[in-house]
């Protein structure tokens, strides 16, 4: 009876600029990324690289990081959202924080 034994493997890195040991071409494109990112006015530019194999299609992959961003951005709401009730409770209920502000002064 063969056995079968199912392979595969998924390379996933996010950076957000060249690396120290980075060669020229690459801290090139860098330089260009930031440059176009002050020409638009804000905004963060991050190259994904990512290798899977066996092959998945381009779509697969792009439909992937579609839903992680989808994720990220309900993650960023809800932060927000804390983040703003707590600046709410902080306004309208000052002493309930005056005990942590003091604990962090020291």
């Amino acid at each position: 009876m063969k056995v079968y034994k199912p392979e595969w493997r998924c390379t996933f890195s996010v950076n957000e600029g060249a690396e120290e040991s980075a060669s020229l071409k690459e801290r090139i494109a860098w330089q260009l990324r930031g440059f176009a990112d002050r020409l638009d006015g804000g905004g963060r530019t991050i190259k994904i690289d990512c290798s899977v194999t066996p092959a998945v299609s381009r779509e697969e992959i792009d439909t992937c990081l579609g839903k992680g961003f989808a994720v990220t951005q309900s993650l960023l709401t809800q932060l927000a959202h804390q983040a703003a009730c707590e600046n709410v409770m902080r306004d309208a209920k000052a002493e309930l924080f005056e005990e942590e502000e003091e604990e962090q002064r020291h």
